[in-house]
């Protein structure tokens, strides 16, 4: 004659295999979620932006101090320093090697008259951040301050660089999600830009 103790064992030791085998089964989907992902032919780094279409975020930051251009300080980023403008905003930071990559085609964006190429500096030192445009050049009509990365929450950024095309009454109309390349500029921004700049139907 079993015991009442005898009884319970087997439901408690079916407890114990389950969640022994837990972490196997977590494994395994997130396993078939990845192998999905590669499956797919889809670009892991092109995140979806919930901004797309949204207005884009207040901004009211601080100067990067001791920025000059034509002897005078470079601007600071707010809502008023792009207002009615096509803007290109662009999140940098000096110890962001690819950052440093796409820098050239910074220079280059810069000149389109179509944009104003404005930056946030994010998370980085004032001297770090002047040493680096010094050196390579700076591309930015307004530059603000993001010392704690708390505008780039707000903007939704996953990792620097991170650009935001944002149209004269504030409308977010594309993202770049880490830095630009070539055929990005090409299949991607450019387009966004003319597509911006086209007559309303």
């Amino acid at each position: 004659m079993s015991s009442p103790a005898d009884d319970e064992a087997p439901p408690a030791s079916r407890r114990r295999l389950a969640i022994a085998f837990l972490p196997l089964v977590l494994f395994i989907a997130l396993s078939g979620v990845f192998l999905y992902q590669l499956g797919s032919g889809k670009n892991a780094s092109e995140i979806p932006s919930v901004l797309i279409g949204a207005k884009a975020p207040s901004l009211d930051l601080a100067p990067l101090e001791g920025l000059m251009a034509d002897g005078a300080q470079v601007p600071a980023l707010t809502d008023a320093a792009i207002e009615g403008k096509l803007a290109l905003i662009n999140v940098w930071a000096s110890w962001c090697v690819p950052c440093r990559q796409e820098h050239p085609i910074l220079l280059e964006l810069a000149r389109d008259p179509r944009i104003m190429l404005v930056g946030i500096n994010y998370k980085d030192k004032t001297d770090n951040a002047l040493a680096f445009l010094d050196e390579l050049g700076n591309p930015f009509a307004a530059v603000g301050v993001d010392p704690v990365g708390k505008a780039a929450i707000d903007w939704g950024v996953y990792g620097v660089p991170e650009t935001y095309l944002v149209a004269p009454d504030g409308e977010i109309l594309f993202k770049q999600i880490g830095p630009f390349s070539v055929d990005a500029l090409r299949d991607k921004l450019l387009p966004a830009i003319e597509k911006a700049m086209a007559p309303a139907s």
